[in-house]
Formats: C-alpha cells, structure tokens, sequence
C-alpha cells in the first residue's frame, strides 16, 4: 500500500483515515452511551455497513439512513429512506434523539447549502454529531493529493480532467471536472463553529494537526 492510501483512504481498513473513524466512534460511542435508551438517530449519508463494521446492530439504537439514493438494509434496526440534508422537512422538531453525520458537509457546493444542513440538523435533532475534513490538513482526503485544496481552482480542474485522484474516477469532460471540483467545500473550525454556535468542537488530531473536526452537543 502506497503512503498516500495507509494515510487517507477510506475504503482500505489499514489506512489511518480508517483507524481515526473507528476511534472517532468510541468517542461518539462513549456519549451516547450515557443517554436513556431506546436512541433514535438520523444518520445523514450513512450505510447499514459502517454501524455494522464499527459493532452497532443493538434493538436499543433505531437509525434512519437518509441518502440521495436508498441503500441497501437486512437489519429492522435500519431504515433506509431518500431525503435532501439541506431540507429536512419532512421531520417534525427534535424528531430524534441525535442527527450524525460523516464527511457530508462537505460536499454541498455553497457556504448557504452548508448553513442550511446545519440548521436542519440542529431542529430535527435533540442532539448532533457532525464530522468534516479540516480544510488546513495538509492532504486533501477526497482526492488523496497533497495541498490539492490551496491550488487555484483552474488548476484543480485540470488534474481532475486529466488523472485519477483518489477516490474520484477520471471523467474526461472538463464541465464534469468543474462540477465534482465545486461540489468539495472544506470547512474550517472557525465555520464550523459558527454553523454550530453552541456545539462542542472537537478536533482529530495526527502528527499536531487537526486532520478533522467535529461540531457536537453531546456532553
């Protein structure tokens, strides 16, 4: 396994971005565990799989997977449903007991699409748990290149037409290329604390840096 991948690629389970999940949800774990049970939560872009591999299948723990697509559940403790982060209005307030959230965030296209997931998250959730990639880690973890987020967004374009970067497939079509370019917006803590103004932020750290951070309210 290349360096690149043992740092920041998801899909390989000895990579450090795998090993810093998995610790992030004992952390995670390690506050809901002090709430009254049964828990409901909405997990915004999740899979049955991640709760599965991380040892979540619990009757006491109800979790609706909202995606723009259904996905696929062989568990009753699991329902999957279609939805738009930025527009939960199907839910009444404080629908659930917690709204948690993995690298979504992120790929909204707009600082307004960003405020708006956050203001949902925070009226249909009793509580939260939202996790994003820290903007100033030096590996951009979508693309697996170093720094690749400084970059002029010209010349991010150029290398997203022209190579395969880590988890995206080289398109061919420069318009594509500028899409998936502006649908990554990474955040800093600064804006995520005022996305979450009265939340815990919580930062992953490795080697000093903060490779990710967390808005929660959990405590």
């Amino acid at each position: 396994m290349s360096l690149v991948k043992k740092v920041a690629d998801n899909s390989s389970t000895a990579s450090l971005s795998h090993s810093m999940r998995y610790k992030r949800f004992v952390y995670f774990k390690s506050l809901i565990d002090k709430l009254n049970k049964p828990v409901t939560i909405l997990d915004i872009g999740g899979t049955q799989e991640y709760w599965i591999n991380m040892g979540v299948d619990s009757k006491d723990i109800k979790i609706t997977l909202l995606n723009l697509s259904l996905q696929t559940t062989t568990s009753p403790n699991f329902l999957s449903v279609v939805g738009d982060a930025t527009n939960l209005s199907e839910y009444a307030n404080r629908s659930f007991d917690i709204v948690f959230s993995n690298s979504v965030i992120e790929h909204l296209f707009t600082k307004e699409n960003q405020g708006r997931m956050a203001r949902e998250v925070m009226r249909v959730g009793k509580y939260h748990f939202i996790q994003t990639p820290n903007y100033y880690f030096p590996m951009e973890p979508h693309f697996l290149f170093p720094g690749f987020q400084f970059l002029p967004k010209s010349v991010r374009v150029l290398l997203i037409n022209k190579f395969n970067l880590g988890h995206i497939c080289r398109k061919g079509n420069i318009e594509d290329a500028r899409s998936i370019v502006e649908e990554i917006r990474l955040l800093k803590t600064k804006e995520m604390q005022e996305l979450f103004p009265k939340s815990i932020i919580w930062k992953e750290k490795f080697a000093g840096l903060a490779k990710s951070i967390v808005a929660h309210n959990l405590s």
